[in-house]
């Protein structure tokens, strides 16, 4: 906040962040790329160049293009039939991941026109699943492979300000007993086997419910997460953590119907590859 403090009292003060947060979606569209477009104007080519040798979004993955593209094919290869790959839009509605996964939207890259970068796949993935089940009553079954940025700052090998991620979601309505949570989340644990190798699964039960759910699968006790409901977990290779999932409210949430039951897991395709 010392920064936006600072910004504010040199520009008017923090009414003029009330004004243009009052501004109409449209309004605001066209005051940012106004300004957009002046400060565009004002660069040249070395500077954009010095930008691109300095910035962390920008600069190509230091995974191999080849070996991204094969541990890609190998986890496509190894879905079901019942899933439906999508290739998704690099942007999403804007509150995506605030409002659908309660991110910080700080974490992640907003644009001018009313959008933010794809951060996750598997909030674009529920966003199309509550569509289709608000017109069918079968159970959907969506993945998709896609380049994401994250805003906040990693560190560590094998952390980078964008890479790419498998995404599968499973959605439908609550049939009682658990019987929902309790055929996908065996149908995303042999997947993800089949398609990653000789992987652990290391579950957090959030709810004593779902240990029918977990079955023999190994118990993570110590995990806390309010990101997930009923039952999470964590993929792990050679002892490097690869993946996760587990049951969350989107698509309750997005439909407004509380019968509505999502269950979400995600590979790190970089991550994945470099094993």
């Amino acid at each position: 906040m010392g920064v936006l403090a600072r910004v504010l009292r040199s520009v008017g003060g923090e009414e003029v962040l009330d004004r243009l947060a009052g501004l109409s979606g449209s309004d605001l569209t066209s005051f940012l790329l106004a300004l957009t477009r002046r400060r565009a104007q004002a660069l040249s080519g070395p500077d954009v160049l010095r930008q691109y040798r300095s910035d962390r979004f920008v600069a190509p993955s230091a995974v191999p293009f080849l070996t991204l593209r094969a541990a890609e094919d190998r986890l496509l290869a190894a879905l079901p039939p019942s899933f439906s790959v999508l290739g998704l839009a690099p942007v999403a509605p804007l509150g995506t991941c605030s409002a659908v996964a309660l991110m910080d939207q700080n974490n992640v890259v907003s644009t001018v026109r009313g959008t933010e970068v794809a951060a996750d796949p598997t909030n674009a993935l529920a966003l199309e699943a509550a569509l289709l089940r608000q017109s069918g009553p079968d159970d959907v079954r969506l993945a998709a492979v896609q380049r994401v940025v994250r805003a906040q700052m990693f560190s560590g090998a094998g952390r980078f300000a964008h890479f790419s991620l498998f995404a599968a979601v499973s959605a439908g309505r609550d049939r009682g007993s658990l019987a929902f949570e309790r055929e996908h989340f065996a149908e995303h644990v042999a997947f993800l086997r089949s398609a990653c190798g000789d992987v652990e699964f290391r579950v957090t039960v959030l709810d004593p419910r779902f240990e029918v759910v977990r079955g023999d699968l190994a118990a993570d006790p110590l995990r806390e997460t309010g990101y997930y409901k009923g039952l999470c977990f964590k993929v792990f290779r050679d002892g490097v953590e690869i993946g996760d999932g587990g049951f969350v409210d989107w698509t309750a949430r997005l439909t407004g119907n509380r019968k509505e039951r999502l269950l979400i897991s995600g590979i790190g395709v970089d991550r994945f590859a470099t094993l």
